[in-house]
């Protein structure tokens, strides 16, 4: 496949063909983001008034805890907390709660600046895909021998530029389909037959590949795994 410096972060996530692709480009992304919001993030202004206009989801901060050294965490967390306190939440209030500030603080409650970030960024790598897809046959190949695609980047992948796609987006469509649909079909049977194992009449049957299918169940509905042991007895 021809490489180019767009191409490359795509390749790098497919060629693996080890669970959902687009999970792995939102894992990248996302710890990118964690390290640099960490790292030299830190001594730029217009990053971090954003940052404290926006904060972060319990996700993103405890990605940001894990990567970054706590003097940089408490940094941020000290001048977020400072906004908050003179624009939203005063110490000492004054009369009546401010509708626009209540406002303000329910949108910051569920905002995120990394997220953000990601939404973006995944959006025009989606565009990507669908370049490589309509013009490298080689990538199209690749693109159909991925175990599955989970369904939070199918609905991405489908709605994100349907007409970038022109007139490939119908085969597009029915590539992508075939790889949540076959999968999610597989989940199904996985499940109904773990299932059934704690049925007496299943007393002698093997769990074959059911023993995790809560989990895939899961990471498939979901894009995140579950840390869990595999069960092995019931």
């Amino acid at each position: 496949m021809k490489e180019n410096i767009c191409s490359i972060p795509i390749n790098d996530v497919f060629l693996p063909k080890d669970g959902c692709p687009m999970c792995r480009m939102r894992d990248m992304l996302e710890q990118r983001k964690a390290e640099y919001i960490t790292g030299s993030a830190m001594m730029e202004p217009n990053v971090r008034i954003k940052t404290n206009e926006q904060g972060f989801c319990y996700r993103h901060f405890a990605m940001m805890v894990k990567l970054g050294k706590r003097l940089s965490n408490a940094l941020i967390l000290e001048s977020h907390l400072q906004k908050i306190s003179e624009e939203l939440v005063p110490e000492i209030p004054q009369g009546k709660p401010d509708k626009k500030k209540l406002a303000a603080l329910d949108e910051l409650i569920h905002d995120c600046f990394i997220c953000r970030d990601i939404k973006e960024n995944m959006e025009n790598m989606v565009r990507i895909v669908h370049a490589m897809w309509i013009s490298e046959p080689e990538f199209r190949q690749l693109y159909a021998e991925q175990p599955y695609i989970c369904l939070e980047h199918f609905s991405l992948l489908i709605n994100v530029d349907k007409k970038g796609l022109g007139k490939s987006f119908q085969d597009f469509y029915a590539a992508t389909s075939r790889l949540t649909g076959g999968y999610l079909k597989s989940l199904k049977d996985d499940i109904s037959h773990f299932c059934r194992m704690f049925d007496y009449r299943s007393a002698d049957a093997e769990w074959g590949s059911s023993k995790d299918s809560i989990e895939r169940s899961i990471e498939f509905l979901t894009g995140d795994k579950i840390e869990t042991e595999p069960v092995e007895e019931f």
